[in-house]
């Protein structure tokens, strides 16, 4: 089995199922009605500004540089065009190509529920296999529910010596 490729059903704690699995080329407008669905808040706590369009450009290219740069998943729930993205996450291998950096989002009808460790877990996993030395993600002072899950999965938490507002969340990862 590709060592890239993710697709499994997960349970949330509150009962409900979505379904985790690697992105493809072809959920660009599955990822583009996500992001529409998120709220002014939510896309700041994801991208660090306010933006009210997607970067199309950028979305394109970012699809098509996994799996080599990194990996990205979506989770997904059945719909009547066919599916809903309700939460994404990707790493991108860095420059030196021992660590990663991670991002991940989830809908707010599907906070707390468990959707974000599950991702990040998947992402962990991911980048051990890849035999990567650490992991980092860059999040807002504000975004304490983040930075929680961050500390709960074992990532140290610092001030981010560039800009304060921004905290770094770095984790050792064992890698096989």
């Amino acid at each position: 089995m590709d060592s890239n490729r993710i697709a499994n059903d997960v349970t949330l704690r509150d009962g409900r199922t979505v379904h985790v699995r690697t992105i493809h080329q072809s959920d660009e407008a599955e990822l583009l009605q996500a992001f529409d669905r998120l709220s002014p808040t939510a896309r700041y706590m994801r991208f660090m500004r306010f933006v009210k369009e997607p970067d199309l450009e950028r979305l394109r290219k970012a699809l098509a540089s996994f799996p080599e740069n990194g990996i990205a998943i979506v989770a997904t729930i059945p719909a009547t065009d066919g599916i809903d993205i309700v939460g994404a996450a990707f790493f991108v291998i860095g420059a030196d190509a021992s660590n990663c950096e991670f991002a991940i989002n989830v809908s707010a009808e599907f906070g707390g529920a468990g959707l974000g460790s599950t991702l990040l877990r998947t992402l962990i996993d991911a980048a051990e296999r890849r035999g990567l030395e650490e992991m980092e993600g860059f999040v807002l002072a504000d975004n304490k529910s983040m930075l929680g899950l961050a500390r709960r999965l074992g990532f140290s938490v610092a001030r981010d010596p560039d800009d304060g507002g921004v905290r770094l969340c770095r984790l050792r990862l064992r890698s096989s």
